[in-house]
């Protein structure tokens, strides 16, 4: 069975840093590409940055290049979003999904198949 879980969320002032993991079972890293995702109340839900494994492959949506940084730990079956100089507008509950077999647009959440529950990242000013 395929699961994700997220963890690392919580409050923290604007400047500050948090680093998100997820947990991935029931399949192997390698074999997918793992986004996060964010979804602010009343907004839609937008893809942060992927990882691919296999061979290190980054993407970062343009709003969060330069303070957000992907990292996996295959031993742990383990993706890592370390999230540098939060702002107010990072506030969001952040996902983490587990892409389809070939993703095209890999920041499109409409890619992915499974996903975590979610872990709220709270920015204050």
């Amino acid at each position: 069975e395929v699961q994700l879980v997220e963890s690392g969320g919580g409050l923290v002032q604007a400047g500050g840093s948090l680093r998100l993991s997820c947990a991935a079972s029931g399949f192997t890293l390698d074999d997918y590409v793992i986004g996060w995702f964010r979804q602010a109340p009343g907004k839609e839900r937008e893809g942060v940055s992927c990882i691919r494994s296999r061979d290190d492959s980054t993407y970062y949506a343009d709003s969060v290049k330069g303070h957000f940084t992907i990292s996996s730990d295959n031993a742990k079956n383990t993706v890592y979003l370390q999230m540098n100089s939060l702002k107010p507008e990072d506030t969001a509950v952040y996902y983490c999904a587990r892409a389809l077999l070939y993703p095209t647009r890999v920041l499109s959440p409409y890619e992915y198949a499974y996903w975590g529950q979610g872990t709220q990242v709270t920015v204050s000013s």
